[in-house]
Order: C-alpha cells, then sequence, then structure tokens
C-alpha cells in the first residue's frame, strides 16, 4: 500500500531503493538519511550526471550516505511500461559488494523479468547517461528522415564515445557491450515509448526545448545529461563529437542540419 511518509515507509526496512530523475537524487537522499541505520542498503535506478559537479550517482550517494553502505545500481533496457505488463525484461544490477549484487539480482528476477550482476558500478552508471543524450540525436536524426544507415551509424559511433568516456572515469570496456551500454542504447534510441528519443523527433519538427517538454509530458533527462556529459568530457579532454553536436542544438541555439554538416566534415580517421 502507497504511503506518503518516509518514517513510515523505512521503518524497519533493510533494502532501499531510490527511482527518482537524477536532479532529485540528492535532495531524496539527504531525505531519508535520518531514517536509515548502519545497516541498510541502498540501490538507485536513477541515470545521469550531477549537473555542474559531474559525479555520479554512487559518489553522491557516498557523500550523503557514507561511503562504507553496501550499494547498487540498477540499469539497462527497461521501459516501465513494458515491465509493468509483465513482458519479459533484463537488465544490470552492479554493486559494490557481489553478495548483494547476487541477492538484489534474485529479488527483481522473475518469471518475466531477468537481473544479471555486474561489479563495475562506474560502467553501468555512464551507459545509463551517455545512452539518454544520444537518444535525443537519434531521435533528430529519423525526425529528419535521414533513414536506417544515419540511425546505426549515430548508435554504432555514439557506443564508441559512451565507451570512451567510461574507460577513461574508470569503467570496464566489456560493461558497454552488455546491457547496460549497448542495449538500453539500442533500446532507447530506437523506441518511441523513449521522451528522450521523442524529444529528438520533436526538435527535428522545429520545436523548441520548452515546447518539445510540455508535449512530452515528462522528464527529459537527455537534456539536462547533454550538459552534463559536455562538461565532464571537456573536463578529461575527451572527443565526443555526436554529444558535443547534440548539446550545441540543446544550449548554444545551432540547427540539426548544421550539426550534421559539422560531424560529417569531421577529418576522417580510422575506425
Amino acid at each position: 500500500m502507497p504511503v506518503t511518509s518516509l518514517a513510515e515507509c523505512l521503518d524497519g526496512v533493510r533494502d532501499v531503493l531510490v527511482a527518482v530523475p537524477n536532479h532529485g537524487l540528492r535532495e531524496t537522499l539527504v531525505a531519508i538519511r535520518p531514517f536509515l541505520d548502519d545497516q541498510s542498503r541502498v540501490c538507485w535506478a536513477t541515470k545521469g550526471f550531477e549537473l555542474h559537479s559531474g559525479k555520479l550517482p554512487h559518489q553522491v550517494v557516498a557523500e550523503e550516505l557514507g561511503a562504507d553502505r553496501y550499494v547498487a545500481v540498477l540499469s539497462g533496457p527497461t521501459f516501465a511500461r513494458e515491465v509493468g505488463k509483465q513482458l519479459p525484461t533484463a537488465m544490470t544490477v552492479a554493486a559494490n559488494d557481489s553478495a548483494f549484487a547476487t541477492e538484489l539480482a534474485a529479488a527483481l528476477s522473475g518469471n518475466n523479468f531477468r537481473a544479471y550482476t555486474s561489479d563495475d558500478m562506474i560502467g553501468v552508471e555512464v551507459g545509463g547517461a551517455v545512452k539518454n543524450v544520444l537518444a535525443i540525436g537519434a531521435g533528430m536524426s529519423d525526425g529528419l528522415g535521414f533513414g536506417a544507415n544515419a540511425r546505426i551509424a549515430l548508435v554504432t559511433r555514439g557506443l564508441v564515445e559512451m565507451t570512451r568516456l567510461g574507460v577513461a572515469l574508470g569503467g570496464k570496456k566489456e560493461t558497454f557491450m552488455g546491457l547496460a551500454g549497448m542495449g538500453d542504447l539500442v533500446l532507447t534510441c530506437t523506441d518511441n515509448l523513449s521522451r528522450n528519443r521523442r524529444m529528438g523527433l520533436a526538435l527535428a519538427g522545429g520545436k523548441s526545448v520548452g515546447e518539445a517538454q510540455a508535449e512530452i509530458q515528462q522528464v527529459v533527462e537527455g537534456v539536462m545529461a547533454a550538459e552534463a556529459v559536455h562538461e565532464v568530457a571537456a573536463k578529461l579532454g575527451l572527443e565526443m563529437p555526436i554529444c558535443h553536436q547534440i548539446y550545441r542544438i540543446l544550449y548554444e541555439g545551432a540547427q540539426p542540419l548544421e550539426a550534421v554538416g559539422a560531424l560529417m566534415g569531421r577529418e576522417l580517421t580510422a575506425e
């Protein structure tokens, strides 16, 4: 039964799942902190870098709840509507303790839901952050009528950018070939249940970010993620040309066709 009191919700609870948009994560952690004890284990389904600080969710959690707690992140290709309909779904649980990851995966799994475990929290979190940005680009590409070749080129080269950033931050390259990397990226870029893809379609149709957001009527996390990813990549000195052009469209007034020209006109390099 739903409750509106955090004290009541967390009374006697050992495992806590936080499922809020990234910009509300820190505030939520501060709110639940008084109701946790040393044995409380915390997991989250939040995706993205914290804006301006550039911190991943596990870093925010460590700051607010302590660094010696058992924690985990849930990520992967999981549209909530399909999960709610009990359609077959698979996702990833990454934790700082293998036993906790295994226990949590078992608790989440059932006839139509399967959770795989990982010890790469950084890689899983970076995949969840960058895929939303790239999905906006995929929506714009399709909205402009560029076809399947352009879409798959964006997805494939976008995966390269995601991996480059994740490895630079300490993630494992193989993580990006799995559900939390390629799986979540392909889903979010190719299906219209994706809010981020719908944002890109709307932008390609001439709508502003504000107009598209009002039409979608849900948080489009890729918009804020584009700024955060841009800032993190700049600090690290990494080239992420697709994410950079999406940032320019969202924040600098660049036109989609102008951004495409900039990408297609880049110096040729080896794959």
